[in-house]
């Protein structure tokens, strides 16, 4: 009897824990000897927690600092891997030459700040980095799924020139997605889109030379579940036309709303089937996608330089034509009589009163827009409070509890909003002693937002595949 061969067991990802959390207006000393001031928490990752923070000075952290400062145990992997990653490739001196070189007046790679290590109850490592605000997958959310045509070839063209800065210097990505593209924070920068959460970046050009085509099942499906490369389900090394793949299939569900997979990401060997099958048929994948067959041409044109460059895997190394790539959505603009003019569609039908996102408070962290909050709590009438009680509470956009409720119903919302709070304990029995003080304290709850991939939670999503959820 022939033996049994025994399965492939993939490497389960690893275990990291969250740091102890700093106190508002705490100092930390960068490795070039600035220090900065620590303010109120505003996000929480999968490893890491993310503060405001300001250089040192007089008088506490403002609502509108324009840095953050991210925090991990000094024993975890991601941070360091990512302060290696902008030590590489992120110094401004290096952004600023290739810009000059390429002509740009923007680039969507977040600037290198400073770093270092700090002793507290226990020793954390720290990175300070740029503000930003809001990412790209709520957007998307809140326009109905379904960004316009222009405002798709627009983004198309900057974020090659993003991946082509990074393949330059030796990296890929490897998890371009809605929510690891930031909108820009500060001034001037808040029509700008920003690549972030290079965690996990992956040095595809090390000194010895390009890695080689190689598949290893162990390391198979690593990714978000939707966009992951056909390379990364095959368990290759991430290459440039892996960064390629990806971003088509972001420009793709940008434009159509849906991808035809989407229906069971937690099939991994179904994901990388239908992806290969549609990579070997495009107008098939055009045809699920537009049903109507009002599929822009250079999206088509797009998708198959990618089909080629990706079914060959003797062009495993090969460089992509960045050039060719971006003209064909520069092409299709100007053909549609408009260009880049730095401003989006998304962005025009938002209200043009107030830029910045706000910090409520040290103790009242959720980050939010006067825009968006404004829509979330217009004047006309309050939302129906049953509505209230089920709104999410770990949302960027979620509402303190009602503070003035008839005395039948206010119990309800304030248990049903409490029990949806991951950061609240469960509610204790009242009493009329405590009444008072645990409505104050509702009140007061804390509802830290995770802003996007800047804390870090795509280090999570690539773990999704693994584990199929």
């Amino acid at each position: 009897m022939p033996p049994v061969k025994k399965a492939v067991k993939k490497r389960a990802p690893p275990k990291h824990k969250l740091p102890e959390p700093l106190k508002p207006g705490e100092v930390l000393t960068d490795n070039m000897k600035r220090q900065w001031k620590v303010g109120g928490a505003v996000g929480q990752g999968g490893f890491g927690l993310l503060y405001a923070a300001s250089p040192n000075g007089p008088g506490s952290v403002g609502p509108n600092a324009e840095y953050v400062i991210k925090i991990e145990p000094h024993d975890n992997g991601p941070l360091f891997s990512e302060i290696n990653f902008y030590l590489r490739t992120a110094k401004q001196d290096m952004i600023t030459d290739w810009m000059k070189a390429k002509k740009l007046k923007h680039l969507g790679v977040p600037k290198y700040i400073g770093s270092g290590s700090h002793e507290g109850k226990s020793r954390l490592r720290f990175m300070v980095m740029e503000r930003f605000g809001e990412n790209l997958q709520k957007v998307f959310e809140s326009s109905g799924k379904a960004f316009s045509r222009r405002d798709v070839d627009m983004l198309a063209v900057r974020l090659l020139y993003t991946l082509e800065y990074l393949h330059d210097h030796q990296f890929v990505h490897a998890d371009i997605k809605g929510s690891n593209l930031l909108l820009g924070f500060t001034k001037g920068t808040q029509d700008q889109v920003y690549l972030v959460d290079y965690g996990l970046a992956y040095r595809y050009l090390p000194d010895s030379g390009h890695r080689d085509y190689k598949e290893d099942p162990r390391k198979a499906h690593d990714g978000t579940p939707e966009f992951t490369s056909s390379d990364a389900h095959k368990g290759v090394p991430a290459a440039r036309r892996g960064d390629i793949e990806i971003l088509g299939y972001v420009l793709l569900q940008w434009l159509c709303g849906q991808l035809p997979w989407e229906d069971n990401l937690a099939n991994c060997d179904y994901l990388r089937d239908q992806k290969i099958k549609y990579l070997k048929n495009i107008p098939s994948l055009l045809k699920a996608c537009f049903p109507k067959g009002d599929c822009p041409d250079e999206v088509r044109k797009y998708l198959e330089y990618t089909s080629a460059l990706v079914l060959n895997s003797s062009r495993y190394k090969e460089r992509p034509d960045y050039d060719y790539l971006r003209g064909l959505f520069t092409s299709a603009l100007k053909k549609a009589g408009s260009k880049d003019d730095g401003k989006f569609d998304f962005l025009a039908a938002k209200p043009k009163s107030g830029k910045k996102a706000v910090i409520k408070s040290s103790t009242d962290d959720e980050v939010q827009s006067p825009k968006r909050a404004r829509s979330a709590s217009p004047k006309k009438k309050p939302a129906p409070k049953q509505k209230a009680a089920k709104r999410r509470s770990d949302s960027s956009e979620a509402s303190p509890p009602p503070r003035k409720r008839a005395a039948p119903r206010k119990k309800v919302v304030k248990r049903t909003v409490d029990d949806s709070d991951s950061d609240s304990p469960p509610p204790k029995p009242k009493t009329a002693r405590t009444k008072k003080g645990a409505a104050k304290r509702g009140r007061k709850a804390r509802a830290l937002s995770t802003i996007a991939t800047q804390t870090s939670p795509g280090l999570m999503a690539r773990g999704r595949l693994s584990n199929g959820t």
